[in-house]
């Protein structure tokens, strides 16, 4: 019987081998120069599926003993994403997935991105968007919790969330920073996920580590516009300037080789 059974153990560890070797993952965020932007990196069959650059903090509130020690009062831990995190990733065709985890598990975020088409009136177009948040915390963590009451793990995720929306086969960029709320199992409380310095594509990216042409959020578009503004209309108004001076400069030749005809009449005998 063990004869028979090991073909197919060997074939169990051949299969599980093969997806270890198909999949990696990478945190690349020492490369960053930026000490809290982070850069994670899946790959499947030697090929990159997704690719994450972003600074990440996340505020939870969490209830401590007032002074007296009979009433609640509310304070606030600041959790950034730890360089260090560990990574899990799954890419699929409509469907991927990101998770990192830091601190022994007492931090884990999980991100999930869609990839759907629609219709428009210039016809079918397709759309990738971040369609959940679930992050879990340990409030007995003393790094970020200092004397939580009822400590323990609770998680925050989001509610019917279509976040980073961005044209198919195109990355989402955004310098500005964006706030997600998400809700608590720790009594409905409101935690704050701050992004920053946003370049993600979890789908259709062109070749190993680079990104596709960048799909801007409309508040770094408005920035660049209000860069740019100033700039266009102090051209417009050097063209303008430089038009006006030319047609004086015309006007005035023209008028100079015209005869001056005297508004004295006692001149006219002296003219030719």
């Amino acid at each position: 019987m063990a004869r028979g059974l090991l073909p197919g153990l060997l074939v169990i560890l051949h299969a599980a081998a093969r997806l270890a070797a198909e999949q990696e993952v990478e945190n690349l965020s020492g490369l960053s120069p930026n000490p809290e932007k982070d850069i994670f990196v899946v790959r499947e069959n030697r090929t990159t599926c997704l690719m994450a650059e972003f600074a990440a903090k996340f505020i939870v509130p969490y209830d401590v003993w007032a002074s007296n020690y009979v009433d609640l009062i509310t304070e606030q831990a600041d959790i950034p994403l730890s360089r260090g995190a560990e990574m899990k990733g799954k890419c699929g065709t409509n469907e991927s997935e990101l998770e990192l985890s830091w601190l022994d598990q007492a931090y884990i975020l999980k991100l999930s991105f869609l990839k759907e088409g629609h219709n428009t009136s210039r016809g079918p177009e397709a759309s990738w968007r971040l369609s959940r948040i679930q992050f879990t915390y340990d409030s007995s963590e003393r790094t970020y919790f200092k004397d939580a009451v009822s400590p323990g793990k609770y998680t925050a995720s989001s509610h019917r969330l279509s976040a980073l929306v961005t044209p198919a086969g195109r990355s989402y960029e955004c310098q500005a920073q964006q706030t997600i709320s998400l809700v608590s199992s720790d009594h409905q409380k409101s935690v704050q996920l701050l992004l920053s310095e946003v370049r993600l594509q979890p789908f259709d990216i062109p070749a190993d580590f680079v990104f596709s042409e960048e799909h801007k959020c409309p508040v770094d578009q408005r920035e660049q516009l209000e860069e740019t503004l100033p700039l266009i209309l102090g051209l417009i108004l050097g063209l303008v300037i430089v038009i006006t001076l030319g047609i004086y400069h015309i006007h005035h030749k023209l008028t100079a080789s015209q005869v001056q005809i005297p508004r004295d009449r006692s001149q006219y005998k002296h003219m030719g």
